[in-house]
């Protein structure tokens, strides 16, 4: 499977290693008609006002947004889950609103206050070991979304047809399964 990474600002290179150790084709996006190409779409941690504004000004977020209602699967971390977001609390930023959740930005505090601890997700046999940093939190979730996974009863990790997002980075981590089983709805997709 070819998986796309939205390449305009953050984590960008973490995905890309994750995704070749989860024996697929990584692939960078930068331009709106390689979108077409992909079995399915990552986008990274980093700066969501910078990514916002990025995507906004190449015309990329069209493409993205075509291609998801064409059942394209799309996964958000951290700064991706706040662009995939639906509203974003106190904030005008540009964002694609695929996903009827609401998330305040860096609600569990600064870059100093970045932390790591485990979570259950559902349906792993062992905890996640999750990295949060400037974290934001999911403050409400609309019809529809699956939560995956908490933490200190707040949703970390949740999904919505083939849209996943999660407030964490499991990128940084040697552990895979989050992005297998982001795979696994890829390939559900494209069957």
């Amino acid at each position: 499977m070819r998986i796309g990474i939205l390449a305009m600002q953050g984590d960008i290179r973490e995905h890309f290693d994750m995704i070749k150790r989860c024996s697929s084709e990584p692939v960078l996006i930068k331009f709106p008609d390689e979108i077409e190409n992909i079995d399915g779409l990552i986008i990274p941690g980093g700066e969501s006002t910078v990514i916002g504004m990025l995507i906004e000004k190449s015309g990329i977020g069209s493409a993205i947004i075509k291609n998801v209602h064409r059942d394209m699967p799309i996964y958000g971390t951290c700064a991706g889950a706040i662009i995939l977001a639906k509203e974003i609390v106190g904030s005008t930023q540009p964002r694609l609103g695929l996903i009827d959740i609401a998330v305040k930005r860096n609600d569990y505090g600064r870059q100093i206050e970045s932390f790591e601890d485990d979570i259950e997700v559902n349906d792993f046999n062992t905890s996640f070991r999750a990295v949060f940093i400037r974290a934001p939190v999911i403050v409400r979730i609309g019809k529809g979304i699956n939560t995956l996974s908490t933490y200190n009863n707040k949703p970390v990790l949740v999904k919505a047809g083939n849209i996943l997002v999660s407030t964490f980075h499991p990128e940084l981590t040697n552990d895979n399964r989050i992005h297998e089983y982001f795979l696994s709805i890829c390939q559900e997709a494209n069957k």
